[in-house]
């Protein structure tokens, strides 16, 4: 039991560095506008540049895994995420912030994954999900470290000192990767056999897979509704709209990240008490719907409103890890690695699809006093509310393997 923990907090370690560089956009992004006079499509191009390297790398990650195993997977991407790391923090151009952050993208885009497989292989399945949830919300622990700590360094330090420091945690946890995760087994030195076209017939083969399409959808909108705000235009919508500054910002985001760290926990075993993957990840999915509803609709909130805005969405959206167990479900072992990655891909792509979108999107709406009026981010809420309705209508027509609704 005690090496499942250490296991487990080693892994959560490292994906909440992953989480961290994801993110870190959103504190800083109004710096990043101001000290190299960047525009919103611009923000937006560069925070999703670390999603479209990230779901790029997804299908290549899903064979690797499959044939090579998590643990050599994870020693490679640490060294792609520390030089992307260590080159954002020495960037002297926004040309050199988008390479920095593909190397960021493409070195983090094995530590969920990567964890995922590994826990597939060793744990049963009925405690997949749980697992899952411990996995994100670990994970999330990076998330909370974007937010206020992150503010509070980048005043102290700068951000580009503050990113050289998570360049040499990111050594520390590889050295512990090294130190603490089993070697991979024989059972992807076997698969290492098959040739390269195979191991793509067997991504067709998980694309083929009954429910993938209507899981997949879902996944484009879920996760990209949290990093919407907290990785990127929850800093300017609440410097533009409320005057906040960057320690106060960083609060709030910090707010929502707490608040999806304890989500995480609550939903993973959901699926166990409701026997449904589908139940719990449609409420949870509706939820969020109606949470970014309404603030396309409100606009501007009360302090107190705004405060259980941020505080419902990081726990309703949470519920992305039952989504990752029902999606794992759908797979055979020697196809688990593939399918997860193809997920992920959709995951990181709805990201950066969004993110791309809303830049673009924003900058339709004139500048007022140097930022954006509250029509521009009502839009942005209400665009991405109508997606989500979407990926959930979609998601209606999956094959519950636990319950059929």
């Amino acid at each position: 039991m005690r090496g499942v923990v250490v296991l487990v907090g080693i892994l959560g370690c490292i994906y909440s560095i992953s989480q961290f560089l994801r993110n870190s956009v959103g504190v800083i992004a109004p710096n990043l506008a101001s000290e190299l006079d960047l525009s919103a499509s611009q923000i937006g191009f560069l925070a999703s540049a670390f999603f479209f390297a990230f779901a790029g790398a997804q299908i290549p990650l899903g064979i690797a895994l499959d044939r090579y195993g998590p643990r050599r997977c994870m020693l490679f991407c640490a060294a792609v995420a520390v030089a992307g790391a260590l080159i954002f923090a020495a960037a002297p151009s926004p040309g050199w912030l988008i390479a920095a952050r593909i190397l960021m993208g493409l070195g983090s885009s094995c530590y969920l994954m990567a964890p995922l497989a590994l826990y597939a292989r060793q744990f049963s399945p009925d405690r997949f999900a749980t697992l899952v949830g411990f996995q994100i919300g670990l994970g999330s622990l990076g998330t909370l470290l974007a937010t206020a700590p992150f503010a509070f360094a980048v005043a102290v330090l700068g951000w580009r000192a503050s990113f050289v420091i998570i360049a040499a945690a990111m050594v520390v946890a590889t050295l512990a990767i090294v130190l603490i995760v089993p070697k991979d087994d024989g059972s992807e030195a076997d698969r290492s056999a098959e040739s390269l076209r195979d191991s793509f017939a067997g991504t067709r083969d998980a694309i083929r897979t009954p429910s993938f399409w209507p899981v997949f959808l879902l996944q484009l909108t879920g996760y990209s509704s949290f990093v919407l705000v907290v990785g990127l235009w929850g800093g300017p919508y609440l410097t533009h709209v409320y005057g906040y500054s960057l320690t106060e910002r960083g609060n709030m985001l910090l707010v929502a990240v707490v608040a999806q760290v304890i989500g995480s926990f609550l939903w993973g075993p959901s699926d166990r008490l409701f026997n449904s993957y589908k139940i719990p990840v449609l409420a949870g999915s509706l939820l969020t719907a109606g949470l970014m509803a309404l603030a396309a609709i409100v606009g501007a909130f009360s302090p107190t409103g705004l405060l259980l805005w941020f505080i419902a969405l990081g726990g309703m959206t949470a519920y992305l890890t039952v989504l990752i167990a029902h999606g794992k479900s759908l797979f055979p072992p020697k196809l688990v690695g593939r399918g997860l990655t193809l997920f992920n891909m959709a995951t990181m792509g709805g990201v950066f699809l969004t993110q791309a979108a809303t830049g673009l999107i924003i900058d339709l709406f004139p500048q007022v006093d140097g930022g954006y009026s509250v029509d521009a981010y009502r839009t942005v809420f209400a665009v991405q509310a109508i997606c989500i309705l979407l990926g959930s209508l979609a998601y209606l027509r999956s094959r519950d393997p636990r319950k059929q609704l």
